[in-house]
């Protein structure tokens, strides 16, 4: 390609890209790109809703953003298995904010290689709203609830998080019960603060 035909077709691309960079900046969900779950990029949205700003996040650990370690590695291994299988994750989870508080958020994560996911993925973050005071929950409680979120029935959700259906039905029942919901539907409503 000759020297003008190069330039003519930077200057034709310049505009569509400086649009692209405008339309992903402009957009009001969270959006990411981690490498090795360090953050490689962040638009201004996904900082904000962990009351950061972009350059702060850019190079750390994502596990800054959990609840607590044991949950980073949890979440994390259980997303491994599913983007080997699929490329693809989606959950709903409870997340650290910069001043400590916890927040519900939709994750969408895909995977550039499936057979290697962390090396590049890129993720939609969307904030939830908060309908009770979530901070007192413990790991294994926030962990019952968002498998709770994602319709697992208790023997799926025993089996993904290594406990005894027994022991999910006690803690559906002890959190039902602490949130005053009648059913499964009711109590992550009641916890997301999505209208029942």
């Amino acid at each position: 390609m000759s020297d003008a035909a190069a330039s003519r077709r930077n200057t034709l691309e310049d505009p569509l890209a400086a649009e692209a960079r405008l339309g992903v900046e402009l957009c009001p969900l969270g959006l990411l790109l981690l490498r090795e779950r360090r953050i490689a990029w962040c638009n201004e949205r996904f900082a904000a809703d962990f009351g950061y700003t972009s350059e702060e996040l850019l190079g750390h650990c994502t596990a800054m953003l959990y609840p607590s370690q044991d949950e980073y590695e949890r979440i994390g291994d259980r997303g491994l298995k599913v983007m080997r299988a699929g490329g693809e994750y989606r959950d709903e989870r409870l997340m650290k904010r910069r001043d400590g508080m916890l927040q519900w958020f939709r994750v969408h994560g895909r995977a550039l290689d499936r057979a290697r996911p962390f090396d590049v993925t890129s993720g939609v973050f969307e904030p939830l709203a908060a309908g009770v005071d979530v901070q007192r929950l413990t790991p294994r409680e926030r962990e019952v609830l968002a498998a709770i979120g994602r319709g697992l029935t208790a023997k799926q959700c025993a089996k993904e998080l290594g406990i005894s259906p027994r022991t999910v039905e006690k803690f559906r029942a002890r959190l039902r019960e602490r949130f005053g919901a009648h059913n499964a539907a009711e109590l992550v409503s009641r916890v997301s603060g999505l209208p029942d």
